[in-house]
């Protein structure tokens, strides 16, 4: 494990590991696919990885300022943990945050607090988020999105957004599919 990791890890299972064990097994899964995906990553792959860990922290509640998770959780690893900057970013934009954002009337206080990351590390987190349940094991996004859909309710804010931000997750997952083919097919 990287420095990096070595302090994601404990800090995301002291926020959710109790209250959301869940969440908290949802997380260890994400990390485990980026994982997964870390040849395609080279230096980043540590990053991801903590990225992944921490995504969900928003949910916790004590952290659970505005109600979108995204935000709560970049807030408080820029503010409180003096995280760093990249997976503050990574966190504040995972899985199609930004079009959640603007449902909820708060895409201007996230595009203007937290600048992107570049799109393969936010391809690759909408990835491996995207491709794990709710309880941490390998899915698909088809049927994660119909899962999320199903949970939230296809009329709710969280149903309409999973419905528009398909399209992207599946292309970012294709993306990140395509990144890792290639690099099978490089000689050793």
């Amino acid at each position: 494990m990287s420095k990096l990791t070595e302090w994601a890890y404990p800090l995301a299972e002291s926020l959710l590991a109790e209250p959301l064990p869940r969440r908290w097994q949802h997380c260890l899964g994400v990390a485990e696919r980026a994982r997964t995906i870390a040849p395609v990553l080279g230096e980043d792959a540590d990053l991801l990885e903590a990225a992944a860990v921490l995504h969900d922290i928003g949910y916790a509640p004590d952290l659970a300022k505005t109600g979108f998770h995204p935000l709560d959780g970049a807030r408080y690893l820029r503010n409180v943990a003096d995280a760093d900057e990249r997976v503050v970013n990574l966190v504040a934009h995972h899985s199609c945050a930004w079009m959640e954002a603007e449902a909820r009337g708060l895409h201007d206080e996230l595009v203007g607090e937290f600048p992107r990351e570049s799109a393969h590390l936010n391809d690759a987190l909408c990835y491996c988020g995207m491709n794990t349940t709710p309880d941490g094991t390998p899915t698909n996004p088809i049927d994660r999105v119909n899962e999320i859909a199903g949970r939230y309710g296809p009329d709710s804010l969280i149903g309409t957004f999973i419905r528009r931000a398909e399209p992207e997750i599946l292309a970012s997952t294709s993306r990140v599919l395509e990144r890792v083919a290639a690099a099978k097919r490089q000689p050793m």
